[in-house]
């Protein structure tokens, strides 16, 4: 009787494998494009001001140390390839310590300071979203160089692909620099910025992509950055900015049913960082954060990039107390409660 027993252990074990090898199975990598929110060290690789690969950026990452991610430490789309059962990270794609080899199985083309529109990648000399495409192309090559064809194809149908991108568009274009806003009104800019997208997704299917993920844009009203120049109205949320990023989000959803139903067999999903970080950031202590409005690094008011470095003196001990890193940027643990909450959202139809 023992021995029927561990016979059925075993065998209800090994087909318990069986069923999470074939979830994992499912997503075999995750391929990213967008902006900061999910840049993991590309910038380092290009002429551009915009760069965080120096402390104390990384400073609680695996390792200890900077590697262009804009955070303390993990972003979003690394919670995100490690809660697939994947790696806990994913490597940028012109990062020269990583090869074909760690690509196979999550790469990120993202670029921090871009946008849909090519004017807003201008501003800081970053990476395009159109060359985002063009360095994914390069990677179906080689991939299928690595992999053969059958399987490589096999990998490029089954990864998931995230985007995360927007919000430079509004914050560091369209509010910034007169070219966008003599032309378009706000309304018509979110329509200009859906188009691109809408094309980017088409090109993405046409390559062989079929599981999407499209990320909203943030309350970005209530960045540090933006509640530092509020400061009339006591450094509350820019309200108007907040509005913009919950109107453009809608039409992004918009634009994702309409291509759910032109593009046959294609899986396109929207992720809300909107919601919940909204909801964190009303009720900060439900989350065990501490402070709302200044942000880790230095003051916590309007350091990034260059301003947020090792000698700045006034860098908090524990980046865990608050909601930002840096004026724009969210820390680690913040990260990991949006990933989170896009993996039982979003992302959950992608796990059977």
């Amino acid at each position: 009787m023992a021995n029927n027993y561990k016979t059925i252990h075993w065998f209800l074990l090994a087909h318990l494998l069986l069923q999470l090898s074939n979830i994992y199975a499912r997503v075999p990598a995750i391929i990213v494009f967008g902006d900061s929110s999910v840049d993991s060290g590309n910038n380092n690789q290009i002429s551009t001001i915009l760069k965080s690969n120096f402390e104390p950026y990384g400073r609680d990452f695996i390792s200890g140390q900077p590697t262009g991610r804009f955070s303390n430490g993990r972003i979003p789309t690394d919670f995100i390839s490690e809660a697939f059962g994947i790696k806990p990270t994913i490597p940028a794609y012109l990062d020269p310590t990583y090869d074909i080899k760690d690509f196979a199985s999550g790469v990120c083309f993202a670029s921090a300071g871009t946008g849909y529109d090519n004017a807003t990648s201008d501003v800081l000399s970053v990476i395009p979203l159109w060359k985002e495409m063009e360095y994914y192309k390069e990677y179906q090559k080689d991939l299928r160089g690595y992999l053969g064809e059958e399987k490589a194809n096999e990998v490029l149908c089954e990864a998931l692909y995230l985007m995360s991108i927007g919000t430079n568009d509004f914050l560091e274009n369209y509010y910034v620099l007169p070219r966008r806003w003599s032309e378009f009104s706000i309304e018509e800019y979110q329509h200009f910025l859906a188009g691109i997208a809408g094309n980017f997704i088409r090109e993405l299917y046409n390559l062989g992509a079929r599981k999407i993920c499209i990320g909203g844009v943030p309350p970005m009203g209530c960045l540090p950055l933006e509640r530092t120049t509020n400061i009339l109205s006591g450094s509350e949320c820019i309200e108007e900015y907040n509005n913009v990023a919950k109107d453009f989000n809608e039409k992004l959803k918009g634009l994702i049913a309409n291509l759910n139903k032109e593009l046959a067999g294609i899986r396109l999903v929207f992720s809300n960082p909107y919601d919940i970080l909204l909801e964190i950031i009303q009720n900060p202590e439900s989350f065990g954060f501490e402070d709302t409005a200044k942000a880790c690094c230095g003051t916590g008011l309007f350091e990034m990039s260059y301003l947020c470095d090792q000698i700045n003196p006034f860098t908090c001990s524990d980046a865990n107390k608050y909601i930002f890193w840096d004026s724009f940027h969210p820390t680690e643990k913040t990260n990991g409660i949006v990933a989170d909450n896009v993996m039982k959202s979003s992302l959950a139809e992608f796990l059977w």
